[in-house]
């Protein structure tokens, strides 16, 4: 698959014809390209947006909602070719790539409702002959930012409730994996979308991420990225005063309490620590265990984390695939030697497999690191790779005090046998959200995003489509009244 930059309705090359090779991590081949763009690009899709943003403002939310689900059930429908596609260039096996792009259907869905739902209020006024109407209106032309990861899942996230709003946007998907966007694209062609609606230009963060964020014709961000990323997002936009929705790095505690149930707390700690090779923003990091347990749970979860097989993920059967690139190993690989080197266990894995494919890819032998001193890189940096650190606590005290330690607060996990034990250990940990006895935190209805370093803003939920809308409040006085 070979794919261009999509503005103002068309697909085109960058202005300085440039490209980018995509190879499959697991193999090396070549799976197709993509045409990367540069600031000049961003200025045509941001213009673009602009003359869109009135007539798709205007349009129903009806209408509006009709192009969205007509653009998920073409998602739908093509969802083995888009897996395919994200398989290929991100690693993840099949399963898991449908299941992102199905949730990203469900998404599209569920805001192309939302948008019928928007509405105002009018107010108590302090005067009779006063009427105080609260609305909304679409905050402008919206900047995108979509990481590699899940790159089709997010971006849905973004488009669904920006369209529904009746903003217009210029998307940046992730340069290193843009094909499968480039297929959902054209599924919102397909279902009618206008021109200029929608603008997608792969691209780099440092070119393209920073010309959307410095961009006086965009209103607002929203960006999932690293930490030091939404830094220089919000930097750079501060000059325009944008408004930002960013969802930001983590570093997830996993606290297992000494009344937990260790084997179902062992498999969902080996699940949430290692699906999509650790490269998630929430997850598990530090899994915290309270002493009297902490042998047992350390076995097994280390006879969880060996039933893990790599291979290439459009093979049947397989779960778990390669990493992103060679940068993933080393970072991941300086995490564990310096955990080590500090005093640290390596109880499993930590290196790259030998042998036939594993030598053509970017695969890594998921590692767990036991006794992990505080201060070391894998317990305060976030790997986004295979690794999950263990550290032993003492009490509650000391778990929720280990918990909140760090400047980041995206999500966080509690397993325990006493629920109103765990309510209360959940109730003050510092995160935006919590699972407690399940190793997800995200769901649609409800809001997703960080506190503290991990970001500003939500999205999913109301609260999702809410932050594409600006308030306004009409005040109106009536010259007569009858009787």
């Amino acid at each position: 698959m070979d794919r261009k930059l999509f503005i103002d309705g068309e697909w085109v090359d960058a202005i300085d014809a440039r490209r980018i090779e995509i190879n499959d991590p697991a193999t090396g081949d070549r799976v197709g390209s993509s045409s990367i763009a540069g600031r000049v690009d961003v200025d045509r899709a941001v213009e673009a947006a602009k003359r869109a943003l009135v007539p798709w403002g205007a349009t129903h939310a009806d209408e509006r909602a009709r192009m969205l689900h007509r653009a998920a059930d073409l998602i739908e429908e093509r969802v083995d070719a888009i897996a395919d596609a994200l398989t290929r260039e991100q690693g993840k096996p099949i399963p898991d790539a449908r299941k992102e792009i199905l949730f990203g259907v469900t998404v599209l869905h569920y805001y192309a409702e939302e948008g019928r739902r928007l509405g105002g209020s009018i107010r108590p006024a302090a005067r009779p002959d006063i009427r105080s109407i609260v609305t909304t209106a679409p905050v402008g032309v919206v900047g995108g930012i979509v990481p590699w990861n899940y790159p089709v899942d997010l971006y849905a996230w973004k488009v669904a409730p920006v369209l529904a709003a009746g903003c217009t946007l210029v998307v940046k998907p992730p340069h290193e994996t843009p094909l499968a966007i480039g297929l959902v694209v054209q599924c919102f062609i397909d279902a009618g979308l206008p021109a200029g609606v929608l603008n997608d230009l792969p691209g780099t963060g440092p070119e393209v991420g920073a010309a959307l964020a410095e961009h006086p014709g965009i209103a607002m961000i929203s960006a999932t990225a690293s930490v030091p990323a939404g830094q220089s997002i919000m930097r750079a936009g501060a000059a325009t005063l944008k408004r930002m929705s960013l969802e930001l790095g983590g570093h997830s505690p996993f606290i297992v309490m000494d009344d937990a149930d260790i084997e179902e707390a062992a498999a969902a700690a080996a699940r949430r620590s290692f699906s999509n090779m650790g490269q998630i923003c929430i997850a598990v990091n530090r899994i915290l265990v309270a002493k009297p347990i902490h042998a047992t749970f350390v076995e097994a979860l280390v006879a969880e984390t060996r039933k893990i097989e790599l291979g290439h993920g459009v093979e049947p059967g397989v779960l778990y695939g390669p990493v992103l690139n060679e940068s993933v190993r080393t970072r991941t690989t300086r995490h564990i030697d310096d955990a080590v080197r500090r005093g640290g266990r390596l109880v499993t894995g930590g290196t790259a497999p030998k042998g036939g494919l594993y030598d053509k890819g970017f695969f890594f032998e998921p590692a767990l690191v036991d006794d992990v001193p505080d201060g070391a890189l894998a317990v305060t940096e976030e790997t986004f790779g295979p690794l999950a650190a263990i550290r032993p606590f003492a009490n509650d005290r000391e778990a929720l005090a280990i918990a909140n330690a760090l400047p980041f607060g995206l999500a966080a996990y509690v397993y325990s046998g006493d629920l109103e034990r765990a309510w209360s250990m959940a109730e003050q940990i510092e995160a935006g959200a919590v699972g407690v006895n399940v190793n997800d935190t995200s769901e649609l209805q409800a809001p997703f995003g960080g506190w503290k370093m991990s970001g500003v803003g939500r999205e999913l939920g109301r609260e999702g489509i809410e932050a594409y809308r600006e308030s306004k409040h009409i005040k109106l006085r009536l010259r007569s009244r009858i009787g």
